[in-house]
């Protein structure tokens, strides 16, 4: 029996420059996270407030991954990719308007901007990798593409430690409420223009990738060429199956976990950090490192779980790394000091696999329907919208370990549906 390829020749070229925007929208996801805490800082906010980025950045994503599913459904994959980079650049671009004006409102309406921009091109990313080589293989052709995502993403977090972190005012809120008026909104104004700067360069490299996609000649699949959109008979078959529906549970389960963990690693890790005498800003670096460090773990097991998806099926593996995500986040809430923070890191290793392998069971054998199959498990990526600040608000109210009992029950969602998927195929009903 001949062994099929998980990326055929013919598709190699167009394989790698899509597999580019896995690794540019995790560089806007993971130079956002820490911005919950940065903008708490420099604008005097509580952690519900700085989470409300959060709010904004995957609202974006659920907002507009119906329309660009009907938009691809159209035109192509293609016209996708190109109108996702166009919002993406303009989101980044209007933070030198947003930085001008001092006030929070308008970096929301940045981040929800880029965020619609990476609706599109993860509606149309995800499905056409799938359907770049045999259905057999397009999970793993999925976990392969996937597993540069967090390459921009590592990139990301440094951009975030180096270029903004480490260099915003290092006073404490007290520290500047004994300051004068004016010079608090100088501080204010030369703090936006530090953070400003990576978010408008970042711009301008999607612009740059932009151009490239509109040069390049991407082949046109078959299913591009399917004609008719046909909302009604399409969604009366995804809501009757049930692998898909699961999915899309499970994906918003999923991501409000990994945001939850990845947003707030920050702010456990200054808790633990200044228990033992560390400065405030000296603590969110340090913080920020072991978030680097959990990025790095997460590359890591990606490509390990990419290999393992060789020997197991998806479902059993997701299974087993849910019920490993459920043990290192008990570890987080009841561990005390440093052990508690390794925990969380570790976590990253268990959540690898996640995203791309739900995407993948639940858009399995869906054919003509993954465009509008995608749409619903970018739409989960609502997830991370609604999650994130109602862990800021248990963490004002309640603490940070507390807190984290969201992500727990998020595994365990996850840990239910990778079980009930442990077979090759779940039937619709």
């Amino acid at each position: 029996m001949t062994k099929k390829p998980v990326v055929p020749k013919e598709y190699l070229i167009p394989f790698i420059l899509v597999t580019t925007l896995f690794a540019l929208w995790g560089f806007a996801n993971d130079i956002t996270n820490p911005m919950v805490k940065v903008f708490s800082k420099i604008l005097d906010m509580s952690a519900f407030e700085g989470s409300l980025v959060q709010a904004a950045f995957y609202g974006g994503y659920c907002f507009m991954a119906l329309p660009a599913a009907i938009f691809i459904t159209r035109f192509s994959y293609r016209a996708g990719i190109l109108t996702g980079l166009t919002l993406y650049a303009v989101g980044c671009l209007l933070f030198i308007p947003a930085s001008i004006t001092l006030s929070f409102a308008p970096f929301l309406a940045c981040f929800f901007i880029m965020t619609c921009g990476l609706s599109f091109l993860e509606t149309s990313a995800n499905p056409y990798i799938m359907s770049m080589g045999e259905d057999e293989t397009a999970t793993r052709r999925l976990n392969l593409a996937q597993a540069f995502n967090p390459m921009g993403a590592l990139t990301g977090m440094f951009v975030a430690k180096t270029f903004i972190m480490s260099k915003i005012d290092s006073r404490t809120q007290e520290e500047r409420a004994a300051l004068p008026e004016a010079e608090i909104e100088a501080i204010v104004q030369s703090d936006l223009a530090i953070l400003r700067a990576p978010y408008v360069t970042l711009g301008i490299v999607v612009l740059v990738v932009l151009v490239v996609f509109a040069i390049v000649k991407l082949p046109v699949h078959q299913r591009d060429k399917s004609g008719g959109l046909q909302l009604g008979a399409t969604f009366g078959r995804l809501f009757k199956n049930m692998r898909w529906i699961g999915g899309v549970v499970a994906q918003a389960f999923y991501v409000g976990a990994q945001i939850m963990c990845w947003t707030f690693i920050i702010h456990y890790g200054t808790e633990v950090f200044m228990a033992e005498g560390m400065a405030e800003q000296e603590a969110e670096s340090l913080s920020q490192n072991f978030n680097i460090a959990a990025m790095c773990l997460f590359l890591t097991s990606r490509f390990v779980c990419t290999f393992l998806l060789k020997f197991f099926t998806p479902g059993k593996l997701l299974t087993v790394l849910a019920l490993g995500g459920m043990a290192t986040i008990l570890g987080t809430i009841y561990l005390e000091g440093r052990a508690g923070i390794y925990c969380l890191v570790a976590t990253s290793g268990c959540m690898a696999l996640m995203f791309p392998t739900i995407y993948g069971i639940a858009l399995e054998g869906l054919k003509e329907d993954a465009k509008l199959g995608s749409a619903g498990l970018i739409m989960a990526i609502g997830g991370g919208c609604l999650m994130p600040p109602l862990q800021g608000a248990i963490i004002d109210s309640s603490g940070v370990n507390v807190s984290f009992y969201l992500p727990f029950i998020c595994f365990v969602v996850i840990a239910i549906y990778g079980f009930l998927c442990r077979k090759p195929r779940l039937q619709a009903s």
